[in-house]
């Protein structure tokens, strides 16, 4: 992991957009973290978006309070309800039946 002082990241910014993709680049003021430079791995748009909306935090936040610990149901009693089998396997083999994409050049 990369760590640079703001008073010191003279370089651009695209310099440590591409060191970030080997590691995650700190940026520090005066020794405290307050950013990173990190590869967006197995994320998308929407997912970063929603993740940063205080919007979305505090709707999330009254949710959980509207529904105390142990009194919801569980993922595996909902997927009972609607007819999902655990772990996806509809979905696996709705995928297996789709034909195979043909790679283009």
């Amino acid at each position: 992991m990369k760590t640079i002082d703001v008073a010191e990241a003279t370089a651009s910014l695209g310099s440590y957009a591409r060191r970030a993709r080997r590691e995650p680049v700190i940026v520090t003021h005066r020794g405290k973290p307050f950013a990173a430079l990190t590869p967006l791995t197995h994320t998308d748009w929407e997912n970063l978006a929603v993740s940063y909306s205080r919007k979305f935090q505090a709707l999330i936040e009254r949710s959980r309070a509207s529904c105390p610990p142990g009194a919801g149901i569980t993922s595996d009693e909902m997927r009972r309800r609607l007819g999902i089998e655990a772990g996806g396997a509809k979905l696996r083999k709705r995928a297996a039946r789709k034909p195979a994409r043909r790679k283009t050049r």
